[in-house]
This record gives C-alpha cells, structure tokens and sequence, in this order.
C-alpha cells in the first residue's frame, strides 16, 4: 500500500512540474529563445574573432621573418620597409619588435634622432610588453645622455626606478651620471650608493660606479680649498735718465776758447 501511495504521488509531482514548466515556457519563450541565439552568436563570434586573431598573428610572423631574413642578407632598405610595415599596422607584438629593429639599425647608421623617436614611440605603444617598453625607455634616454639637461634625463628615467622594475639599477647609473654632470652631487649619490652595497649588482657596474664617486670627492674637495694666491709682481727698477744731447756735447765754441 505505501509503495502505491509513493507512486501516486511521484506521479503527482511529475504532473506538476510538467505544467509549472509549460507556463513558464509559454511565458517566456521569447526570452529563453532569444538568449539561446545570444549564446550561439557570442560562441560563434569568439571563434571567428580569435581565428582571426590567429590568422593575423601566423601573417604577422611569416613577415616579421621575411624582414629579418632580408637583414641577414644586407638588404637594409627592403628590411627597413618591411620593419616599417609591420611596425604601422602589424599585430601589437610583431610592431614592438619591429620598432626594436628599426631603432637598432637607426643607432648603427648615427641617426640618433630618429632612433629616440623610434623608441619613444615604442614605449607609448598601446599593448605593446611592459618589458619591450621599458627597455625602449632606457635606451631612449642613454641616446638623449649627451645632449639633454637633468631634467629631462629625471622625467625619462625616474618612473623605470621603481622597486623591482626591471632595468631599475641602470636607471639609476644613467640617472647618478646625469646628476654628476649637472653637479647635483646630492642627486648622484643618492642614485649610485645603494648601487655600490647591492650585491646583485654587476661588478663592472659598480666600478663605473665607483669611477663617478671618486670625480664627486674630488670635485668637491676642489670647491672647498681656498683659492691659490697669485704672487705679486716685482716692480722693475727705474732706469737712469739719460743726458741729453745737449749736456753730452760740449757748447759751441768752447773748443776754440781754449785755443
């Protein structure tokens, strides 16, 4: 008998949810039909917007090493066109790199100018590695070195200094040698003392280091010791007057007097 009971009302509540599930259905089709096609077209857009990601990626590569292979080659023009290509419109990866290459032959061929334009269009590349960015920072500023006041060579550098960054140490040299030029000695020691007591910093590092330090102390001892005095003149004997010719030679006459 209970066996029978649980079979009714398994059945009863089978007929329940048949109906709740037809109302709901004949409520809301619409909106369930619509998110189904909403679903199936945002599968499907994915798919076509990474296959072409990845087709644009593998078109972007075969390129990129087109151009490294008309480098090898010494065929700079062709190699700087296609660098160029794919530095204007190529996938945001392939353009870092190709910017790198272009900067590097600018470097080599004395074009210093446009190599710091190279790179600093590199480091505002949207999307481009944060790595790949710093790095052209760095070198843009080492290239402006020789010609930039301080100021410029602290707004290039300063934000490449931060804990952990990557090329944290050499901004710090290049920002020590700036300020040593300027003869900011506050500033270069700030910048190149913790260099010297860091021991993950490169030995030949921290003798350049230690080069700048030394030209500091001697710098500043040299302000400190009191001008040389400069050793008086003696003054140079008056010479005698010499007689006239009129004194010198005897009065006109005198010779016969005495005859």
């Amino acid at each position: 008998m209970a066996d029978n009971n649980d079979s009714l009302l398994r059945e009863v509540e089978e007929e329940l949810r048949r109906e709740q599930m037809h109302k709901i259905w004949k409520r809301y089709n619409g909106l369930i039909l619509g998110g189904a096609v909403l679903i199936v077209l945002g599968v499907a857009g994915y798919q076509m917007l990474e296959h072409h990601r990845i087709t644009t990626a593998e078109t972007a590569g075969a390129e990129f090493a087109a151009a490294e292979n008309l480098s090898d080659q010494k065929k700079k023009d062709d190699a700087d066109k296609a660098f160029k290509a794919i530095a204007e419109s190529g996938p945001a990866g392939y353009a870092a790199l190709a910017k790198l290459q272009l900067a590097g032959a600018q470097v080599k061929e004395g074009k210093t100018a446009d190599a710091v334009a190279t790179y600093d269009s590199l480091a505002k590349q949207a999307g481009a590695d944060d790595l790949l960015k710093s790095f052209a920072q760095l070198q843009a500023a080492s290239l402006r070195m020789a010609d930039a006041d301080y100021d410029e060579i602290q707004n290039r550098l300063t934000p490449l200094t931060a804990e952990g960054a990557p090329f944290a140490n050499s901004a710090r040299e290049l920002l020590g040698v700036a300020a040593y030029k300027a003869k900011k000695f506050d500033d270069a020691r700030k910048y190149l003392e913790p260099l010297l007591v860091d021991p993950n910093v490169p030995g030949d590092t921290q003798e350049r280091v230690k080069i700048i330090m030394s030209g500091i102390a001697g710098a500043e001892v040299a302000a400190k010791e009191p001008p040389a005095a400069t050793p008086a003149v003696a003054a140079e004997p008056a010479k005698p007057a010499e007689p006239s010719k009129t004194e010198a030679q005897p009065a006109a006459g005198g010779t016969a007097d005495k005859k």
